[in-house]
């Protein structure tokens, strides 16, 4: 799904959340969770929209309505080899708009 492709749903109240994904490396992804499943969010070139924080998923989204927004952590044990697959993220939320 495009930001724009977002935005529209997002107008329509068709999104059920928004998961703000910390990577390695300081990368953030952002999924939209949309009748149960998730929809990666892509640029205009279909490439997956990589953020550097917090405040930059805040200000892309600054023009969108308020929707649920939670911070996911994967955990390293979901990385390693012969580990069980149980999902172990931390899943947090936070403010969909800036407290500064």
């Amino acid at each position: 799904m495009k930001l724009n492709d977002l935005s529209t749903h997002a107008q329509a109240g068709r999104i059920d959340e928004l998961n703000l994904i910390s990577l390695e490396g300081g990368i953030y992804l952002l999924e939209a969770r949309m009748d149960g499943h998730p929809h990666p969010i892509r640029d205009e070139q279909g490439s997956m929209l990589n953020l550097r924080s917090v405040e930059h998923a805040r200000d892309l989204l600054q023009e969108m309505p308020v929707m649920p927004f939670f911070l996911v952590h994967s955990s390293v044990h979901d990385e390693m080899c012969g580990m069980p697959s149980a999902d172990n993220s931390l899943r947090v939320p936070i403010a969909f708009r800036s407290g500064w």
